[in-house]
């Protein structure tokens, strides 16, 4: 019985059967997953599939298995911010660390407000990838209940606005750092602490804000002193001169990410305010950029490498599994004490 093989002379799933002892059927199981095999006969299949140098054909085995071994990293900012921002290329590692391992392919989905939401939205529901990632998302792009009603797999970087109840996610504890980097400012003698605020539609943003809110109230001081930016060095530029205009007595800067922070330092520094003689800065994030400021930044540190890599594991977790109930794991912050502070 003369096997049968391709056009191109590669070994077909048919020969592997037939070198392996097995039906066609128990062989595409084995390759597929292994899924109601006997031990003996994914042995043998594996066996068949070394000596004979077989690949399955990618659209064959995503029949079979239902799967496209690819994960979605959906990302809803303009294009410039996600190629800037440390935050994301340190998301990105970590996740695409987790894929590799697992000979998984990762999509990288930019999905900027309107059409693109929508066009990504279709994509995915459409079962393109297995899975998502979602991280800097804003309240308005409602992804968290959309991911969930096409019930695909997903995992968010950051807590959801809505869609909690039914959503895994991996956040930082955004409002207990934000709380001790103001009690450091505090406990230094500051008395006249601002706030650069992240934007008001994140909840990274509004949680750092609570906790900046809580020290202040906590030690009896006054809360107006608070501009918000959108995590981007201009905006801390900006953020800090309006506060600054109508606070100049402040002696402590709280910023919502090291970016804002950089601006702002870049500010007082134009205006001749020593820091952190003059005005003590604190940021967050701990993504390289704080080592690099004049002097360096005091910071809250969020592990978002090894975050993203719980997201990844969690996620692929929930896609071998179907449905499962939702897990939420926050990670507690580490504040870096540098120059700044």
């Amino acid at each position: 019985m003369t096997p049968r093989t391709s056009s191109t002379g590669s070994p077909t799933l048919d020969e592997v059967a037939r070198v392996a002892g097995v039906s066609r059927a128990t062989a595409s199981r084995a390759i597929n997953g292994g899924q109601k095999v006997s031990a003996r006969a994914q042995s043998a299949v594996d066996l068949a599939v070394r000596e004979l140098g077989y690949v399955p054909h990618p659209a064959a085995r995503s029949l079979a298995t239902r799967r496209t071994d690819s994960i979605a990293v959906l990302v809803p900012e303009p294009d410039d911010r996600v190629f800037s921002d440390p935050f994301f290329a340190g998301t990105l590692r970590g996740v695409n660390r987790v894929l590799s391992e697992r000979d998984i392919q990762l999509v990288l989905l930019l999905a900027r407000p309107g059409a693109d939401t929508e066009r990504t939205l279709r994509y995915l529901t459409n079962r393109h990838v297995d899975g998502a990632i979602v991280t800097s998302h804003h309240r308005d792009d409602r992804l968290a209940e959309h991911l969930a009603d096409i019930g695909l797999p997903c995992v968010f970087g950051g807590r959801p606005w809505t869609g909690g109840d039914r959503i895994s996610y991996v956040d930082v504890d955004n409002v207990a750092g934000e709380r001790e980097a103001t009690e450091v400012l505090l406990a230094r003698g500051c008395t006249r602490i601002g706030t650069v605020a992240g934007p008001a539609d994140m909840t990274a943003a509004v949680d750092r804000l609570a906790g900046w809110t809580q020290a202040m109230t906590a030690a009896g001081l006054p809360v107006d002193a608070v501009e918000h930016g959108d995590f981007t060095e201009a905006s801390g530029e900006t953020a800090c001169r309006a506060l600054l205009e109508r606070h100049p007595d402040l002696d402590g800067l709280v910023v919502a990410s090291d970016l804002m922070a950089a601006g702002a330092m870049r500010v007082l520094a134009a205006l001749g305010r020593k820091v952190p003689d003059d005005v003590a800065v604190i940021g967050f994030d701990d993504l390289g950029v704080a080592e690099r400021t004049t002097p360096p930044l005091t910071t809250v540190r969020q592990p978002v490498e090894e975050m993203a890599e719980r997201a990844a594991r969690l996620l692929l977790d929930r896609v071998d599994a179907g449905d499962a109930e939702p897990v939420r794991v926050v990670v507690p912050p580490v504040l870096v004490r540098r120059g700044s502070a």
